[in-house]
């Protein structure tokens, strides 16, 4: 297995991104703007939606990247939400794809094409390839662990933020958050930081690669929302810890809230914050 795992990140990544513009070609575009109301569902409050195209498009996904590296399996959003206990394969031996079909619900929905299928592939905990594409903004960035971060095929590179202007950091939406999660992030809200609401965590992480955004500061850690994210900022120059000072575990167990940014020293300034630190 480690041996076609190996093979296949040499010779199959373009086979997956092909999948996922099929997969947003086929289930989620022609849905773009066109959601019957009996096709939309509240799942934990009017912030987290689910809708056909996510369904959809998960089903389809699960089934071409299965097929692409036989032995893998799927840790998706909406397989997740139908049976946790298959959560668990995160920590399991056997390469996994952790999936968001439709990141950005909440704008999907609403026809703001801000939105994003999100694929990464691991093996026990490590993040070895990730896929970021936004279909309504033709965008598509590619991560591979230990060979950089792409969008369209021209490399990423973060850089650190401008001397003197404050950080901009995109945060948690209140509703998942805890009361303590609330009283670190509060720590933000401090000179020389700029905070706002996220949007698709998984955009997020892209304007972070592409130096847009200096910052996340997140409260929760579904591995779907995150993965794919994490390894493209990473690899594009970027870093991320936790409020204890450790990376993000993909497979959970970590404190939160937790934070990436465009460089290190970023990183240790928000860890400090959040930590009630100066």
């Amino acid at each position: 297995m480690i041996e076609d795992l190996e093979g296949f990140l040499e010779h199959g990544l373009g086979d997956v991104e092909e999948a996922v513009r099929k997969a947003a070609a086929a289930e989620v575009m022609p849905r773009f703007r066109q959601l019957a109301a009996h096709e939309i569902v509240e799942k934990n409050g009017p912030h987290d939606l689910v809708t056909v195209a996510d369904r959809r498009a998960e089903e389809h996904l699960t089934a071409a990247l299965t097929g692409l590296l036989p032995g893998s399996v799927v840790v998706g959003e909406e397989a997740v939400h139908a049976d946790p206990a298959s959560y668990a394969a995160l920590r399991g031996d056997a390469p996994v794809w952790i999936v968001d079909p439709v990141d950005g619900t909440r704008q999907f929905v609403h026809g703001d094409p801000g939105f994003c299928t999100l694929v990464a592939l691991a093996r026990g905990g490590e993040l070895l390839a990730s896929w970021t594409y936004a279909p309504a903004l033709d965008e598509m960035a590619v991560a591979v662990r230990g060979r950089g971060a792409r969008l369209g095929g021209k490399e990423l590179r973060c850089g650190a933020p401008e001397p003197g202007r404050p950080i901009e950091v995109a945060t948690s939406h209140p509703d998942f958050t805890t009361p303590d999660q609330k009283r670190a992030l509060l720590g933000l809200r401090t000179d020389g930081v700029h905070t706002r609401p996220c949007g698709s965590a998984g955009l997020e992480y892209l304007a972070i690669a592409k130096g847009e955004l200096d910052a996340i500061a997140f409260s929760w850690e579904n591995a779907w929302d995150h993965a794919a994210g994490l390894l493209l900022v990473a690899e594009a120059g970027g870093d991320h810890r936790t409020v204890a000072g450790e990376h993000f575990r993909i497979a959970g167990d970590n404190a939160l809230p937790f934070t990436a940014a465009r460089d290190t020293a970023t990183v240790d300034r928000l860890v400090a914050l959040l930590s009630g630190g100066a």
